[in-house]
Formats: C-alpha cells, structure tokens, sequence
C-alpha cells in the first residue's frame, strides 16, 4: 500500500513552489542566463581547445555568483576573477568581461560601505604580481591586468556606489518632504494656539485692568458712611463679584496661557496719559511725572512714532497698565507714582507704590504671571526690567528701554539649520562626492598606472638582459628545464618588431643584449626542448 506524504512534506512543498517565491527568484534566473551568454559563444568558438573546460566551468561559477550576489557582493565578483585568470593572465577576456561588469556594478550598488571593497580590490591587484610573474615570466601583462581590473570592475562599481548614494538621496528627499509637511501642520497647530494664547493674554491685560478699578470702586463705595446699609451691602456683593470674576478669568487665561508664548501687544489704543486718567477716574491717587514736556513718550508710544522703536512704546503701555492693576490689587488706596525720562539713550519708567494705608484690606487675587510676561514683552523690546519692595514699605517695577533701533536682544545669532535641512545637505554633499569620485578615481588611477608603466620600462631592461657567455652555453636538444637555469627568470613582453611568427607548435621567448637594444636572443621551444636559438634583428620599414 502506497504511503501518503506527511503534512511537513507537504508544506515543504507547498512553500517551494509559492507562486511569489518563484517570482521573485526569477530575475535571478535571468541574470544568471545572460552572464552564461558569453561563455557559451567563446566555447563554440573553439569546442576543441585546451581552455575549453574552463569556460565551461564558469556556468556553476556564476550561478554561485548570482546566488551570493546579495549577501555577499565581493564574493561574486571574486567568483569570475578565478575563471578569467585560467584563460588570460591580463584578466580581459571575452568569456567574462560581461560578468565581471555587471557583478562588480551590482556590489556597488548593495554595499554600504567602501573600504571592504577597497580592500578587496587592492588583494586582486597585488596578487596580480605574481601571478603574471609566473605564468608568464614577465611583469608587463601586469599593467593589463590592472587596467581590465580598473576599467571593467572598479568603475562599474563606483557607478554603482553613485548610483545607491543618488537612490539614498531620493528616498532621504521624500522622507523629508513628509517630515517637513508634518512639521508645517505641527508649526500652524503650534501658531493658531499662540495666536489664542496672545489673544488670552490681551483679554487677561485689559480685563483684568478693569475688573481691578471696579472692585476697586465698590470697595470704596462700601466703605462710604453717608450710603445706607443695604447700599453699602450691594457694593460689597459687586467688590467680591468683581474679585470672582478676576479669579474666574484668570484660570480660565491660565490654561490658555503656554510658557514659550511672545508677549502680547497692547489691546487698547490709547495714549498713557488717558490710562492714568482712567485709573484716577476709579478712585486711584496717579501722578504722572514727564520732566521733558517737549518730547513726551506718550506721544511717541504708538509703534513708529517720533524715532521711538517699534517695541518700545507698547513695552512702555504695558509696564505702566501692569504696575497700576498690581497697586490696585495688592495696595488699594495707596497712592501711585509714574515716572518717565530720557537719560543716557534711553528711556527709563518707574512706577512706584506707596505703601498701603492701615486697616483691613481686600484680599486681592493674583495669577503670579503678570511681572513675567512684563519682564518678556521689556526683554523683547531690547530693555531690562527690575521690581522689588520700596524703602517706604511700597512697591517699585523699573524698565530700560532702548531710544535706537537694532536688534532685539538675544535675537542677533543667526537662525540654525533644521535637521531636515542638516540631513538633506548631508546626503547632497555625499552624492557630489561620489559623482567626483566617479570621474576623478579612474583618472588618477589611470595615470598613476601610466608613470609606473614608465618607471617600470626604465627599470626592466636589466631584468630581461641574457649574458653571452650564457647564450653560448646554450644547445639546441636542451631540455626546457637546463635552459632555465641559464637565462634570466624574466624575458621580453614582445618581440623586436619586424620579427616573423614562428612555426606552428614553436613558442619563442625573447631576451635583451647589452648594450644593444635593437635585437635580442630568440629562444624557440618544441615538445620541451630547445629547437633553435638566433639574434631576431628588429627590421626597418
């Protein structure tokens, strides 16, 4: 009887074949079918050759190399190198070149960092030495080799290393945008809630000032003798009226109220002289002190006016409204005297109380915020404020104010740069770097390669020059091996020019003669053995 498949096995199944995963393994697949392209044709094109297997031992190399091209980006563009080094030590072969490109391109992309590259690089480059140093006994394919590894590998990867910093850029600009828009609703929220905290502290100033002169009045009315008992009765329900209405408002201000809201501007267009009025028409004793009648701040209190700065008249309204409401809360019946004065560039107000007459007093309700928010609206308008006990027992507030323009105090530094904008120019400045590396990498690198290419012919020519005593020494018959041991271990890249090919099955290795450098010692090989040796002369044209 046939036996079921378990449940596991089914759901290994199941998860092997999941439409989704197929697909996602599917550009996989199609990469790995374009980098076999290349190797396929170089193979038909010599079915025979001795390197035949190596280029076909390429097609599981790079299905490894797309498997790890992920997890391991330089492990993939290792993965070629191996097979295009059995073919040609100069690393440029037609068979691979497509792969070294594509993969090297594609670690740019997927790697965060550099040095594990530049590291990498510099391995295959100094490996590259010995490599040609053995294989074929001369240093000059080396310079090859560096520029196959320059221009076919290192530069796909810094396009791809552009190209991850430009996609970071993009996604870094979107994520701002978003950060940004959420930030402007965040900055309106945050101003239509000063904008009522300003609009509290309006109300809070001029009600306050007011609730103050009435219960102020029907304290005194209270305390009238030619009023009859219910009378003086009634005016002492509208004095605590008034003191519950003043403690009503100022809770009602103080949870509208915020500790970074600017200060207020003044709610009533009226001129100091006619808020001292006022306060006299309530029962306050003001005096009003302006030794320079010629130029009196009550007329230059409006913002603009008579060279007074912006900030400064209303600064000068404020403090004076503040200081009588103060006295006629907490010193009722004393009297009260306001000073203003230009001195030394500026404009200096005293408002002093006197101390409150004997006997009981209404308790006087206060929200403990008002020489705050003064203190601000003064430090705003570039002035310093001080308050404190009298030597008579009163109560003083002072302020300095500046006569001149210019900046508010505090306010000079320059505005900082967000950190969206911080982190947008970041990611700028790295995607500009990497475009100039780009460019400018390959360059220098190229004419680095150059000057050592000509160092290195200056310096060469003695390593590749072959004695004649030993050249002499030499017999046609004479294994490789023996003949090895009388030349030197480097011989010529090429031939004189004009030399003829030798026959089919020959390789021929060419040496320098001193002092002589337009012929050189030609040394042919067949089947292990020396075949012939001359002085190959580089012919005229």
């Amino acid at each position: 009887m046939r036996r079921l498949p378990s449940r596991a096995a089914l759901r290994s199944w199941t998860r092997r074949t999941d439409p989704g995963r197929l697909r996602a393994r599917l550009p996989g697949l199609a990469l790995w079918l374009l980098l076999c392209v290349p190797p396929l044709l170089y193979a038909l094109e010599d079915p025979a050759g001795p390197q035949r297997w190596a280029t076909l031992a390429g097609f599981p190399l790079l299905a490894l190399a797309v498997l790890v091209r992920r997890r391991a980006p330089l492990v993939a563009v290792a993965v070629p190198v191996v097979p295009s080094l059995v073919l040609s030590v100069q690393l440029f072969t037609g068979a691979y070149v497509l792969a070294l490109a594509v993969l090297g391109h594609l670690a740019g992309v997927r790697m965060a960092r550099a040095r594990p590259a530049l590291w990498f690089f510099t391995g295959v480059a100094l490996a590259g030495v010995p490599v040609c140093a053995l294989a074929a006994r001369t240093l000059w394919p080396w310079f090859t080799f560096l520029m196959t590894l320059l221009l076919n590998v290192v530069l796909p990867w810094l396009l791809g290393r552009y190209r991850r910093q430009y996609a970071e850029l993009v996604r870094t600009g979107w994520q701002l945008a978003d950060r940004m828009e959420r930030e402007q609703q965040a900055v309106a929220d945050r101003t239509r809630l000063r904008e009522r905290a300003r609009i509290a502290g309006d109300m809070h100033d001029s009600l306050g000032h007011e609730l103050a002169l009435i219960a102020l009045r029907a304290g005194a009315l209270e305390l009238d003798p030619e009023l009859t008992a219910d009378r003086r009765a009634a005016a002492g329900e509208l004095r605590a009226a008034a003191g519950a209405a003043t403690e009503q408002l100022r809770e009602i201000i103080g949870v509208l109220r915020t500790d970074d809201e600017g200060a207020p501007r003044r709610s009533a267009d009226e001129s100091l002289p006619e808020l001292v009025a006022r306060a006299r028409a309530s029962g306050m004793t003001v005096t009003l002190e302006q030794p320079d009648e010629t130029e009196r701040p009550d007329r230059a209190e409006r913002p603009g006016a008579a060279g007074l700065p912006g900030m400064t008249g209303p600064a000068v309204h404020r403090l004076v409204q503040e200081a009588l409401t103060n006295a006629a809360k907490h010193a009722p019946g004393a009297a009260v005297r306001v000073r203003i004065e230009r001195a030394e560039g500026q404009l200096r107000v005293t408002v002093t109380n006197a101390a409150p007459p004997p006997g009981p007093a209404p308790a006087a309700v206060s929200g403990g915020s008002g020489l705050v928010g003064l203190d601000e609206r003064v430090r705003l308008a570039g002035g310093t404020l001080h308050s404190g006990p009298a030597p008579d027992g009163g109560f003083t507030v002072a302020a300095r104010l500046p006569l001149t323009g210019g900046p508010l105090t505090g306010s000079a530094a320059a505005p900082q740069p967000t950190a969206a904008a911080r982190e947008l120019d970041r990611a700028r400045r790295q995607v500009r770097r990497r475009l100039r590396q780009t460019v400018t990498v390959p360059l220098a690198l190229f004419a680095a390669l150059l000057a050592l290419m000509g160092v290195f012919a200056l310096v060469s020519t003695e390593w590749t020059v072959l004695d004649r005593a030993s050249y002499d020494r030499l017999r046609p018959g004479m294994p490789r091996a023996q003949v090895d041991d009388l030349v030197p271990f480097f011989h010529l890249d090429v031939p004189p020019e004009g030399t003829p090919a030798p026959p089919r099955g020959w390789s021929c290795t060419y040496y320098g003669i001193d002092p002589d450098t337009t012929a050189a010692y030609e040394l042919c090989f067949a089947e292990g053995r020396l075949v012939r040796k001359a002085v190959a002369h580089r012919r005229a044209r």
